[in-house]
């Protein structure tokens, strides 16, 4: 099959397209899926630079959708996966035409969401859906302040936020972005070029700040986002767009008593349970048009460095996904 593979760690150049690898095997409790699309994330960007180590060599991806077209023995057929089915993949090794999963990490997708909006959202939607409920469950009434929200995660994150009731504040870099974020739902857009964020999220405060904050930034806006953050509040850094937040000490959170969360996906959604509740919820989302699917960009796997750096420039707007042909 054809996959990409990443032998060293660097910048886009290392990410090798190769067209002899083996299918993976299917273990007892997976389920073997033939990819249609793959999502374009910044996590493949932090493993392949070695942000987050992996070992050599690995195949890219981390989400994927296609169709069941192997089953191990101790997945249970009819109330599981059978072959044939549609169905949205979280693991790793999802930029290549197969991809061996546990169950566990698999969903069904239902006849009201395609199999492209199936890749859009399994990491960038169960992250944001994760932040809104886990990391800080957002309630009605709430302010939040979603950092780049015209992006793929900020954009389903201003929607979620809307959906629950929050009044939402967000940061875009240009009038363009301006427009996508205000699209997505945001009640009040900031352009961080042209003015101090701190100063107007002060004003549209009353100068008590937001209920929480949520940043896949990282360094360049942590300071802001702790500044933003009012007391009692919860500051969500997600992500390291901009670079790893560099130790800080401890006490500037004392300032008003702020809550950081520094999360990840996995281990909100490592018990099947977990999995299958969260998944439920944001595909009805989904399905009934509460959270909508905004897609910036298709690309093939041999366009993938180019998908990536696309990505890591902050010029695009919506979900890039990858066509497995």
């Amino acid at each position: 099959m054809k996959g990409i593979r990443v032998h060293q760690t660097g910048d886009s150049s290392v990410l090798r397209q190769e067209t002899d690898l083996a299918i993976p095997a299917i273990g007892d409790r997976d389920v073997l899926v033939k990819v249609e699309y793959a999502g374009v994330n910044f996590i493949d960007i932090y493993q392949r630079a070695g942000v987050y180590p992996m070992p050599l060599p690995f195949t890219a991806g981390r989400e994927g959708s296609g169709t069941v077209v192997g089953v191990g023995p101790h997945v249970r057929p009819t109330t599981d996966f059978n072959i044939g089915d549609r169905v949205a993949v979280f693991t790793q090794g999802t930029m290549a035409e197969y991809v061996s999963a546990e169950a566990s990490g698999v969903a069904k997708l239902p006849p009201s969401v395609s199999t492209q909006s199936g890749a859009a959202i399994t990491l960038q939607g169960l992250t944001a859906w994760t932040m809104v409920r886990d990391a800080h469950r957002v309630e009605a009434g709430e302010v939040i302040l979603v950092q780049a929200a015209a992006g793929g995660t900020g954009g389903l994150l201003v929607q979620m936020c809307k959906y629950l009731g929050a009044t939402v504040i967000g940061t875009v870099s240009t009038q363009q972005k301006a427009q996508v974020a205000k699209k997505h739902g945001c009640d009040h857009v900031i352009l961080y070029k042209d003015v101090n964020v701190e100063r107007e999220v002060d004003h549209l405060t009353d100068g008590k700040g937001c209920h929480a904050v949520l940043s896949g930034v990282g360094a360049a806006t942590f300071e802001a986002d702790l500044a933003c953050t009012r007391r009692k509040g919860t500051l969500v850094s997600y992500g390291n767009s901009s670079g790893v937040v560099s130790p800080f000490g401890i006490l500037a959170l004392s300032k008003r008593n702020v809550k950081l969360v520094r999360p990840t996906l996995a281990n909100y959604i490592t018990e099947r349970e977990e999995f299958e509740e969260r998944w439920q919820e944001l595909s009805g989302l989904v399905s009934s048009g509460a959270v909508k699917i905004e897609l910036g960009g298709m690309y093939t796997l041999d366009t993938l460095g180019r998908a990536q750096d696309d990505l890591a420039s902050q010029l695009t707007t919506g979900k890039l996904l990858v066509k497995i042909d």
